[in-house]
């Protein structure tokens, strides 16, 4: 395989593929037992699904222990990063003076185009994992900051979406792989759609709308105050756009975000975050499906200059409240337990591989029946603790 190691797609679909339950399991209720406030709508439309469902609690928590027991002086990294402050702020100016640079310009001229996409998608992927960052609050101590902050960092987007994505993604960690809830996963209705290679290319190119649609069609979080100044700000800024330096700098704006979740190289890690692309490494499983499927992947390459370290992965989601600075400090002094896990070399054939390999496609999720919290009107403590 091109990214990582050997798929493992085809035992999946022969029924051998490892985390995956048998019929016999599902039956009596293993894959999708789960409490009546969990029951999924595509599980009767879809009973025979391919996604690879597993009894095992999410891997994180159990290397988060495993590692603070054997470098108890990691905790030390936690807290926010000011950093992100200024690097935020430069964004949002690069692409408001980008914006009106390209006032000048056809929609349709290869300048508005190659600025949009060279410079405006990778400066609005940037913020979309700005915003990422700043929902586990580092970018400062007190949360109303952060919340208001993402706000401001959501400007150049011009779709208001900071305040809604932070409970949903707060709840990915929380629920990581759990049907119903971890609204980063696919539904199956949209692996029976998309999982062919004109399927897969089609959700490449729109999957920021699949991101942004998906989540409400799963669960519906409260409305609150920050959710209204969001869009308040939001409509406000837009306005203000258009009104002094035009409509082709809103369109700028708006093409660089579509662009951000498109056929990017900074947008595939997306993809390379948790669909399964390689076989398991962990030896000693007594049966196929007694051996954890890794399900979170890493990205060591230089790209994560542009995007917050966000390919250090599963470095993030053992430890969320250390900042994008000190992921690589993680790496290094726990070395011994992210060494052996697979990792993707590069972005841009993540997304080669996603599209034209057969063997890697929207059924390659791992999915869990129950377990997890769902993030919604929590207080700051109890999410950070």
């Amino acid at each position: 395989m091109s990214t990582t190691t050997e798929t493992q797609s085809r035992s999946r679909r022969q029924g051998t593929g490892t985390g995956t339950l048998d019929p016999v399991a599902k039956r009596q209720g293993g894959a999708h037992g789960r409490t009546p406030n969990q029951t999924s709508s595509t599980e009767t439309k879809f009973p025979d699904d391919l996604f690879f469902w597993t009894y095992t609690e999410e891997p994180h928590r159990t290397r988060r222990q495993a590692i603070i027991k054997a470098h108890k002086d990691i905790l030390k990294l936690c807290g926010p990063e000011p950093l992100t402050i200024y690097v935020v702020t430069g964004v949002v100016t690069l692409q408001v003076i980008c914006a009106a640079l390209m006032r000048h310009h056809s929609i349709l001229s290869w300048p508005f185009l190659l600025t949009a996409y060279v410079v405006g998608a990778t400066a609005n992927q940037n913020l979309f994992l700005a915003i990422h960052e700043i929902s586990h609050n580092l970018a400062f101590r007190t949360p109303l900051y952060n919340r208001l902050f993402a706000i401001f960092a959501n400007l150049p987007i011009g779709v208001p979406y900071s305040a809604g994505f932070r409970p949903y993604h707060l709840t990915h960690h929380k629920s990581l792989g759990v049907d119903g809830l971890d609204t980063d996963l696919p539904t199956a209705l949209e692996a029976v759609f998309f999982d062919s290679v004109i399927g897969k290319a089609f959700f490449c190119t729109f999957q920021l709308l699949f991101y942004a649609i998906r989540p409400v069609m799963v669960y519906k979080i409260p409305f609150g105050p920050i959710h209204y100044a969001n869009i308040i700000a939001q409509i406000l800024f837009d306005a203000a756009i258009v009104k002094f330096l035009g409509l082709q700098a809103l369109i700028y704006l708006l093409m660089s975000s579509f662009l951000a979740g498109s056929l990017h190289p900074c947008a595939a890690h997306f993809i390379s975050e948790h669909y399964v692309f390689a076989k398991s490494t962990v030896k000693g499983g007594k049966m196929p499906k007694d051996v954890p499927i890794p399900e979170t992947y890493s990205y060591y390459g230089p790209l994560n200059l542009l995007t917050y370290n966000v390919g250090y992965h599963n470095e993030h989601h053992d430890f969320p409240a250390i900042p994008w600075t000190r992921l690589p400090k993680v790496y290094e002094i726990a070395r011994e337990f992210y060494e052996p896990l697979p990792a993707h070399r590069s972005w841009p054939l993540v997304l080669w591989q996603f599209i034209t390999d057969h063997e890697v496609g929207m059924w390659c999720r791992v999915k869990r029946a129950q377990g997890g919290r769902m993030v919604g009107a929590w207080q700051d403590g109890e999410i950070e603790s």
